[in-house]
């Protein structure tokens, strides 16, 4: 369905247009909306089955919320393009997660109804508290609601904020609604009539009255702390949500996301609530679309363009092999072959390429949730007792168990290899999903070894290499496939801290030498055709190989490293320190990512823009040396 021919849907421009629509035309305009979404989709690719299943819930949170200002913050943020498209950017949607078009996550220089830039898990609470009591400070009445999943919840994150919301500050307490969209596979058999029925009277004027007269009543009376308790327990009778009143906030739920007749009554009674509440709606991913309600995971995302009638269809020529399968086959053969190895993922079973370990190993494989910080730490503890911990994490999300890696298991040099996947970029989940941080940020790290395969038989061999290494070891290798180089079976290793030469070029003390990090040694192969250039395959970063890097620089008039992150701190700042170290005064090129954040588009154009391509290699050297192109790599 297109704009023009979705009747109600086309006359949306903002959620100002909602408020004068009656409750049957809501209706009308979810089917609309939620046709929308997969047509766009269909088109763009993107997160799919998470989009559908919050379909009626954005609507009725923009009918019943004076947006934008009533701040709304989504959790992780993939579930938002309903609210995109109600938002003024219906138009827009043939650009999502282009280069230069809208994003797939929330993003505050894209619109002012995206207040919190999300796609981590489990900030959501924590930017709300945060938008709520700088209200109360600034003496506005407005409200904050922060939408975070049952998945988001499993975060440490979520908890610490809720555990500061819940409680006055100064004497102040934040406006603030958090809202569980609770988005398992079945509905939960407390949502009913009945249970519809107590929720609107738990959420209405009447019951809160009541409540909190029998407060002022009972107060001084050795019946307070009966009522009390008893109020508690007979809500819990009906309701999970004893944890949350713990907290200090006051539960209402659980109740369909997908009944606007429960939601937007519901919503309507809490937004004229003080203090901080809690709502626990049951939504289903994949709604209203058949094959994503059968498997939410499966379409999860869509990587491409599909047909909505046929859905997900496997391509007629098999694609390369992907890191991620590279990892996952290997992870089963070392496993099989060392039973100390157990392997922990927080809740990226099949994205780290996990599903077939999990299924032949089902007691050494653990998913702790969305809780990186605690993947880390525990793999720590197996560690202590003499197993052998592999946790497969994605490089962005690794950020956020910083802390862990150092004080938990490098600190105590344990035996720990992180297989760090979507190293580098990662095309049109931008930015905030970039793996171009870890080699900087993990290489200063005492006693954490950092590996960089070129392609998938040495990522194989890597993780075999950093596996028998006593100690905490890095493996990073970068999302999608390789050159389809045949990885294997084995369980060899490589040397390790040693580099190999995969071309020797002009070595008259003019020269240029390529040291090449990563998957990138195969573009600065074809640049150094064009420039007669040597090229050191490094594998890598520390230990690094001083012996290979004084040889070249002693055989060169350039050295040029090449890598798929950052150049602040990267693998070039390595050879760069160890030269300056051992006084070797060689002009040094760091090709990398630039000190920017890069936007999502189509991962080779976006490499290119970088000049990290075979063509933007040679350039920047011939630029250095002075020399003008004399042809383009791929004649």
């Amino acid at each position: 369905m297109n704009a023009s021919s979705a009747s109600l849907l086309s006359k949306i421009d903002s959620p100002a247009d909602l408020k004068r629509l009656s409750r049957a035309e809501l209706h009308r305009l979810a089917t609309e909306l939620r046709q929308y979404v997969v047509d766009s989709v269909s088109k763009t690719g993107g997160h799919f089955s998470s989009n559908l299943g919050t379909v009626e819930l954005t609507i009725a949170l923009h009918a019943v919320f004076d947006t934008p200002r009533d701040r709304i913050v989504w959790d992780v943020g993939h579930q938002t393009y309903a609210h995109k498209i109600l938002t003024g950017r219906r138009d827009r949607m043939d650009t999502l997660r282009q280069q230069g078009g809208l994003s797939g996550f929330p993003r505050r220089d894209e619109s002012e109804y995206d207040t919190f830039g999300t796609a981590h898990s489990s900030t959501s609470i924590s930017a709300a508290h945060g938008f709520a009591m700088a209200a109360k400070l600034k003496g506005e009445e407005r409200r904050a609601i922060a939408v975070i999943g049952d998945g988001a919840m499993t975060a440490g994150m979520a908890f610490e904020a809720l555990n500061n919301a819940g409680v006055p500050h100064g004497g102040l307490l934040g406006d603030v609604l958090v809202i569980l969209n609770d988005n398992d596979m079945s509905i939960s058999p407390p949502v009913g009539a009945l249970n519809k029925y107590f929720t609107r009277l738990m959420s209405g004027s009447f019951y809160a009255a009541a409540r909190e007269g029998a407060k002022s009543v009972l107060k001084n009376t050795p019946l307070y702390e009966f009522a009390r308790r008893f109020e508690e327990h007979t809500k819990g009778m009906f309701v999970p949500g004893t944890i949350f009143e713990e907290f200090g906030f006051n539960y209402v739920g659980p109740i369909d996301g997908h009944d606007l007749d429960a939601l937007i009554p519901t919503l309507e009674n809490l937004r004229d609530k003080k203090g901080p509440q809690f709502l626990h709606v049951v939504t289903k991913k994949g709604q209203g679309y058949k094959l994503a309600e059968a498997d939410p995971v499966k379409y999860h995302a869509a990587s491409g363009k599909f047909d909505p009638a046929i859905g997900f269809v496997k391509p007629s020529v098999p694609p390369k092999k992907a890191f991620m399968q590279v990892f996952g086959e290997w992870l089963c053969d070392q496993a099989e072959a060392d039973q100390k190895l157990v392997a922990i993922t927080p809740a990226m079973r099949e994205g780290s390429g996990m599903v077939e370990y999990h299924k032949r190993f089902p007691t050494r494989y653990f998913d702790v949730g969305i809780a990186e910080q605690h993947a880390v730490t525990f793999a720590a503890g197996l560690a202590c007792e003499g197993l052998k911990p592999v946790v497969a994490i994605y490089s962005t999300f690794l950020q956020r168990a910083y802390d862990q890696m150092i004080h938990d298991v490098a600190l105590q040099d344990l035996d720990v290899l992180f297989a760090l996947d979507r190293a580098g970029l990662v095309g049109a989940d931008g930015a905030t999903h970039a793996g171009n941080y870890d080699i900087a940020f993990t290489r200063c790290i005492p006693k954490m070894a950092v590996l960089t395969p070129a392609d998938e038989l040495e990522c194989r061999q890597l993780l075999s290499t950093g596996y028998q290494f006593k100690g905490p070891v890095t493996v990073r290798y970068p999302r999608g496939a390789g050159t389809g180089v045949d990885a294997g079976k084995a369980l060899e290793t490589l040397p390790w801290g040693k580099g190999e030469m995969r071309r020797e070029g002009n070595k008259d003390g003019k020269g240029v030498a390529i040291l090449a990090f990563g998957t990138l040694l195969y573009p600065a192969l074809q640049a150094a055709e064009a420039l007669d250039a040597s090229v050191a395959n490094m594998r890598f970063v520390k230990p690094l190989d001083t012996e290979l890097v004084e040889r070249l620089a002693r055989q060169h008039g350039l050295l040029v490293t090449v890598e798929d992150g950052c150049v602040m701190g990267g693998a070039g700042s390595a050879v760069l320190e160890h030269l300056q170290a051992v006084g070797l005064n060689v002009p040094v090129l760091q090709l990398g990512l630039p000190d920017v954040f890069v936007e999502h588009g189509e991962p080779a154009r976006l490499m290119a823009q970088c000049g990290l391509d075979a063509a933007g290699i040679e350039r920047s050297i011939r630029q250095r040396l002075g020399v003008p192109a004399l042809r383009a790599v791929n004649d």
